[in-house]
């Protein structure tokens, strides 16, 4: 008899707020339940079994050389390794860090900044092991989770789209905020999965899912100046979930 194949989910740095979209989708686990065996997941569940693993959900970034390591473990035990929210594919809000002082940030925040052992940068899992696939979002969509992981069970390339919220405004038929209102969005260059909430509801996108798979920043940013925002406000709404994928992007042309 053939064993299911194993499942296993792993923190880094990060909220668990990822790790909690896998736990709400609940009718959809019953359902994958006879299809797989949950081997390591410690927001679920006490027992632990070792590796070797068929798919590992990674949550959150490195911050510390105990990460950047400990990675590397989970890599070596992982048949597929799929990392899943911003920390884990972008550096998340942590990675704010990587436009400031780490050191300082540290004297000031804690009395016994000698206690404290960070890195200082916070980077994505892709930037020290192989990825098989990046899951975005904060937090991450639970129907592109389950096609993830169903995917990977089908043994086929998960059906998750790479274009930007502005399709998904165009579904459901949202009017664009920035031609209607003139409201600052970062539909143009955010990937799609969340629905469009923001927009939705009357308010411009800020970014959660990370850059799309074609991003044109020297032509968004004029339009964010139009909209009332200066070079400092631009910088400040990009830095938020993925800052610095959107830094990797096109530099922003002087206003």
């Amino acid at each position: 008899m053939t064993e299911n194949p194993t499942l296993a989910v792993f923190k880094l740095a990060s909220c668990d707020g990822c790790q909690l979209t896998l736990l709400d989708c609940e009718d959809e686990l019953l359902a994958l339940a006879g299809r797989l065996r949950v081997a390591h997941f410690l927001e679920a569940s006490g027992e632990v079994l070792p590796g070797p693993y068929d798919l590992t959900l990674v949550e959150g970034s490195i911050t510390t050389a105990a990460d950047a390591a400990r990675i590397r473990d989970i890599r070596a035990a992982s048949r597929h390794l799929v990392t899943i929210g911003a920390c884990a594919t972008a550096g998340g809000i942590q990675a704010l860090r990587d436009f400031a002082d780490v050191e300082e940030f540290r004297r000031t925040v804690y009395a016994r900044p000698d206690y404290i052992d960070t890195l200082a940068t916070s980077t994505p899992v892709s930037a020290h092991v192989d990825v098989d696939f990046e899951l975005r979002g904060c937090p991450i969509d639970r129907r592109q989770l389950i096609e993830v992981v169903t995917a990977f069970l089908a043994g086929r390339k998960p059906d998750v789209p790479d274009h930007s919220v502005c399709f998904e405004c165009k579904r459901r038929g949202t009017v664009c905020v920035t031609v209607a209102h003139g409201t600052p969005c970062l539909g143009p260059v955010t990937h799609a999965g969340c629905g469009a909430i923001c927009p939705a509801y009357g308010r411009g996108c800020y970014g959660c899912f990370g850059p799309s798979g074609s991003v044109n920043l020297p032509a968004l940013v004029p339009m964010l100046h139009r909209d009332g925002l200066d070079a400092r406000d631009t910088e400040r709404f990009l830095r938020t979930f993925n800052a610095t994928a959107f830094a990797a992007c096109d530099k922003e042309p002087e206003p």
